[in-house]
């Protein structure tokens, strides 16, 4: 029996819902529409092209024709022709992202064909856009940070023993914060202030499967109360994850302190369908031996990460990133 609705009512926020939900439906087919003509229109170009003694040159012909046959058609020149001759031959035989490629814009398709290097690199970042529901704005953010790069070299790193892989995909080794445009000179608290007044592009950086709860976290123990730099919940992991920012260099005994934050929170805040939190030191720089010796023997899952406040240079992480391939496959063949 339905609800019989009055005019005291104020629950009707339901009917926004209904709105917005067929609006998002409605721009998604709009999208995939879109893209099968691109694919298509693409497909008969790379067919003509083939068969023609001109090769590409008859795609001037073509885009000649379009305008004076449809004047009003806009995005079908020359470029616009190229490109969905490109997008078409780039992705014929990659069946890793045939079902992704309608979920991300047209737009976004021609950032990644155009600043994404390899097919891995193509690969990751549609379906890093499907997945997050990227904008072209905070894609093109992701492009320009090398975000594959840093993804790739992080994951390639062994976790320490009570870390997870799927914790370590989910948490990178370096993290690229220029946005929070900080002065030469600033403080923890300086630096988590920036943080909180560009949490959207914070979020962003970290993913956005990072849901912030708090800064300055209030946990008491014994009598005392103890404070979290920031606090988030990760949706994927199902986790609490304390974050403690440390403006200079990791130090061991910055382990002890966030081993104690992981137990007040396991033991007082933590949900009985939660997994045990994981915890984030995240520095201005750090000693990879350093860390891999302070968290041998911690009993607690947890990764230190350091940041950088400029865009990164793409030359060398994927220099570094090279080492590393070399590396595994030395490994491998030995």
């Amino acid at each position: 029996m339905s609800k019989e609705l009055t005019s005291n009512d104020n629950d009707f926020g339901a009917v926004i819902s209904i709105i917005e939900n067929a609006k998002g439906r409605a721009l998604k087919a709009v999208n995939a529409e879109l893209i099968h003509m691109y694919w298509d229109v693409g497909e008969y170009l790379s067919d003509l092209c083939a068969e023609s003694s001109f090769g590409d040159k008859i795609i001037d012909e073509v885009a000649t024709y379009i305008s004076e046959s449809a004047p009003t058609v806009k995005g079908f020149n020359r470029r616009g022709l190229y490109r969905m001759k490109q997008f078409y031959e780039t992705y014929r035989d990659d069946e890793f992202v045939s079902a992704l490629l309608t979920q991300i814009s047209w737009t976004n398709h021609l950032l990644i064909m155009s600043k994404s290097k390899t097919k891995e690199e193509r690969d990751f970042y549609v379906a890093l856009a499907a997945k997050e529901h990227y904008s072209s704005r905070e894609l093109e953010r992701q492009l320009d940070s090398a975000y594959y790069e840093r993804y790739m070299l992080s994951s390639g790193k062994r976790p320490p023993e009570l870390v997870s892989q799927n914790v370590r995909n989910s948490i990178l080794d370096t993290y690229v914060l220029e946005f929070l445009d900080l002065p030469g000179q600033y403080s923890e608290r300086n630096f988590r202030k920036a943080i909180i007044g560009n949490l959207k592009q914070f979020i962003l950086e970290f993913g956005k499967d990072f849901t912030f709860i708090g800064e300055e976290y209030r946990v008491q123990v014994g009598g005392q109360d103890f404070f979290i730099d920031l606090l988030f919940y990760n949706r994927a992991l199902s986790c609490l994850v304390p974050i403690e920012l440390k403006i200079g260099k990791f130090k061991p005994e910055h382990i002890g302190q966030i081993n104690f934050y992981l137990e007040a929170l396991d033991r007082d805040v933590k949900k009985p369908n939660e997994n045990p939190s994981v915890g984030l030191i995240l520095c201005a720089s750090k000693d990879d031996a350093v860390v891999e010796y302070a968290l041998s023997r911690s009993m607690s899952p947890t990764l230190v990460s350091d940041y950088t406040l400029r865009l990164p240079d793409k030359k060398i992480l994927k220099d570094k990133l090279q080492e590393l391939a070399e590396l595994a496959l030395e490994e491998s063949d030995g």
